[in-house]
């Protein structure tokens, strides 16, 4: 069917609306890496990293776990009450970790949040695509993860905020700020309604026969695959900034974490934010005289982060760690713009959700993996060096992307039509 005026203006309408969602969604999760300081007082586990690592670590293995189910979940149900509901329960375990001074209950909440967290950024990405095809997705995407970033940065001021008043009211406000939101997403967002359905399951049956039809076709393609290790590996380094940046800044550069924290989550987020515009308009543009504008443009914002490991892990100087902050950011916010897009031209749209959970998945493992191998490295006073040798998987797979994926579509459901 063909779309109005009505149906363009509001697909900006729900980028806006997600926007917001996407800052709760890091900044819930973010502000836990700055707080550390403030909450050993009150949970004397969290005096020594590994056990800070594993903290970050679960909520990690749960989002990863959870992701390939939320992409299913998301091809299938209302993504506007999926979103929803997810907000509404994360929030609601921000809110209750205000309340609690045990590790192990903290370790259970981070858990809980994995799972509610993950049931957003499958369906909110799909529903951002439906709504965003050919010459604005790459753009409409970026725009929305600089919700993210900002939402990172925020995060950030953690320290800052619980030093002003405590870690327990952090959390209280900003949960509360989420439950809040999530009654206006009732109001003011609605699903596609031009949304291509799932195939149905023969009568008789559970549905699993689609689900698994769905996971066998994306599964037996090469260049899926070749997706999975692209988003995978840049993930290595991405999570490792996002959980371990405040605590680098503040040993390389001798300041304490209440500044160390927004430095670089802002650092961090406002560069992530000028990447993630340029990616988006470079790459909308680039695709539309070359299929591979996107996987292009997505290869140089990698390659800008492989320097920027190695001046953030080996600086010791304000201007060579956050001129590599600022490089990862800019890099990494190009990638980022055009990791949905790049699926989209590979992808039918009633698989993306479902795609994008398995790459959410694969990269939350490897962001799992190294949170807690960092963790390690920091008690043995290793961390800046191993940050710098992440530069290492990254080029790998920059080469291995310009080799492998060549699309033969701007966007799959235009070979369907």
């Amino acid at each position: 069917m063909k779309e109005t005026v009505a149906d363009r203006r509001y697909a900006w309408v729900v980028v806006a609306l997600l926007w917001v969602v996407a800052l709760l969604n890091y900044m819930d999760r973010q502000m836990l890496s700055t707080m550390k300081s403030a909450m050993m007082v009150d949970i004397v586990e969290l005096e020594k990293a590994e056990n800070f690592g594993r903290l970050m670590a679960v909520f990690l293995w749960i989002y990863g776990l959870m992701s390939p189910v939320a992409g299913i979940i998301g091809d299938r149900l209302n993504r506007k009450w999926l979103i929803v509901g997810s907000l509404f329960v994360w929030s609601g375990v921000t809110l209750a970790m205000g309340y609690t001074h045990d590790y192990n209950l903290l370790y259970a909440l981070r858990a809980i949040m994995g799972v509610s967290e993950a049931l957003y950024i499958p369906a909110g990405l799909s529903l951002i695509a439906d709504y965003h095809q050919g010459s604005t997705r790459s753009l409409a995407v970026g725009i929305h993860m600089t919700g993210l970033y900002m939402g990172q940065a925020l995060g950030g001021f953690g320290a800052t905020v619980a030093e002003s008043l405590s870690w327990q009211k952090t959390f209280h406000y900003f949960g509360l700020a989420g439950i809040i939101y999530s009654a206006v997403l009732i109001l003011m967002l609605r699903e596609y309604k031009y949304r291509e359905k799932p195939a149905k399951a023969p009568t008789g049956t559970s549905g699993f026969r689609s689900v698994a039809s769905g996971l066998s076709l994306l599964l037996g393609m090469v260049s899926f695959w070749m997706i999975l290790f692209y988003f995978a590996i840049p993930s290595v380094p991405g999570w490792a900034v996002k959980n371990w940046i405040p605590t680098l800044f503040s040993s390389s550069l001798g300041i304490e974490m209440p500044v160390a924290g927004p430095l670089s989550t802002i650092t961090i987020a406002a560069s992530s934010l000028i990447g993630v515009i340029f990616g988006g308009i470079l790459s909308d543009r680039w695709v539309m005289k070359n299929l591979r504008g996107r996987i292009y443009t997505g290869a140089i914002g990698l390659s800008l982060t492989i320097p920027s490991l190695l001046l953030i892990g080996f600086g010791h100087s304000y201007l060579w760690i956050i001129g590599g902050a600022v490089l990862f950011g800019i890099g990494y916010g190009m990638f980022d713009a055009n990791n949905m897009p790049i699926l989209c031209q590979f992808v039918v749209p009633r698989l993306r959700a479902t795609g994008y959970g398995l790459m959410n998945m694969t990269g939350v493992f490897a962001g799992a993996f190294i949170t807690r191998l960092l963790g390690r490295s920091m008690d043995s006073g290793n961390l800046a060096r191993d940050m710098a040798l992440l530069a290492i998987p990254v080029l790998l797979a920059v080469i291995l992307q310009l080799a492998i994926l060549r699309p033969d579509t701007a966007n799959k459901a235009d070979k369907q039509a």
